[in-house]
């Protein structure tokens, strides 16, 4: 398949910069497999939901990865935060082959080498240190700077397993009571943990969507979880995934794309998984996600359970009723 062909055009205006005040208080377009659509608010999602199905959910924690420093010269230099390699030193990203020392604060300096690792001098109170001085990482095309509202709104209200540079925003229109609502129909809430990498956001380059390849994104998932998916399954009712994250954790561990580091009580391990046209899924039966940027891994994701036409057009519709768009934006529920 040609990448273009997940194109289409989104008017600036839609692309959410804040979230809704009430956070499930979204609308909600239901996209059923033939093609008819339905206009809702998410809190109408336990309607969608029966007894006996199981809503599984990404409980990865985004932590203010996004870190502004100070050069001895004087010069400004901001750093994304990717992935710890070891105790202290870490992976990042920035937009310079910067290599000297950054000053955060008074704090917390950091040496920056070649503007790809990061070691810092003090790693005891590290983390503690980051949520004070760092900034949520908020993606490019929301056009203002992170504020402290975002160290709660753009979080899940399950967040738990610290790790993630980026939320897993199908997750964020979920309120406590919501989820309360839902147990209350007897509907499994199950866990699974992706920390979400720069693997979910990097763009596509290539002109066929077979040539694009994923970097490795790290999960963690209960055993005990497989066999509760077979008995669901078994039992006629629907394994019904919250977000491209969830989805991706999943069906990397069963359909074998992954590296499996540690099953002592909990399966560890990454997933490299990029879900396309051709893909059989193993466990997934529906979708809760939010609106994707065009060209995108996760709209790709999307069109293979919904048809990409079917996405597509579902996307103008969107676009015509005047949807948000992306992270702080409008979800959709594909049946």
């Amino acid at each position: 398949m040609k990448t273009a062909e997940y194109d289409y055009p989104l008017p600036a205006e839609l692309i959410a910069a804040r979230p809704m005040e009430k956070r499930d208080s979204s609308r909600l377009l239901v996209l059923h497999r033939d093609g008819k659509k339905e206009h809702t608010r998410f809190n109408d999602l336990p309607s969608f939901l029966n007894a006996g199905d199981m809503l599984l959910i990404n409980n990865s924690k985004v932590f203010p990865a996004r870190l502004v420093g100070h050069k001895p010269t004087g010069g400004r230099l901001r750093i994304l935060l990717v992935s710890e390699i070891s105790n202290g030193l870490w992976n990042i990203l920035t937009n310079a082959r910067y290599t000297g020392s950054l000053r955060i604060s008074e704090n917390l300096t950091v040496q920056i080498t070649e503007g790809k690792t990061a070691r810092f001098q003090d790693s005891d109170n590290l983390m503690e240190l980051i949520w004070k001085e760092g900034e949520m990482p908020l993606p490019p095309y929301i056009k203002r700077q992170a504020d402290e509202s975002d160290k709660e709104r753009y979080q899940t209200v399950y967040a738990e397993v610290e790790g993630s540079i980026a939320a897993p925003t199908a997750g964020l229109h979920f309120t406590k009571e919501l989820l309360e609502t839902i147990a209350a129909k007897s509907i499994l809430i199950r866990t699974i943990t992706l920390r979400v990498g720069i693997g979910t956001f990097i763009p596509i380059k290539s002109a066929e969507i077979e040539d694009h390849r994923m970097p490795e994104e790290f999960f963690e998932l209960r055993p005990e979880l497989i066999p509760e998916i077979e008995r669901v399954k078994a039992n006629g009712n629907r394994v019904i995934t919250v977000g491209t994250t969830t989805t991706r954790a999943l069906e990397g561990y069963l359909s074998g794309r992954c590296r499996v580091f540690s099953e002592n009580g909990v399966i560890k391990g990454s997933t490299d998984i990029f879900i396309h046209e051709g893909y059989k899924f193993k466990a997934v039966d529906a979708l809760i996600t939010n609106f994707h940027l065009p060209l995108s891994t996760p709209l790709i994701l999307t069109s293979v359970l919904a048809g990409r036409e079917k996405l597509l057009n579902a996307y103008q519709s969107a676009i015509a009723m005047k949807y948000r768009f992306f992270s702080y934006g409008d979800a959709m529920l594909v049946l």
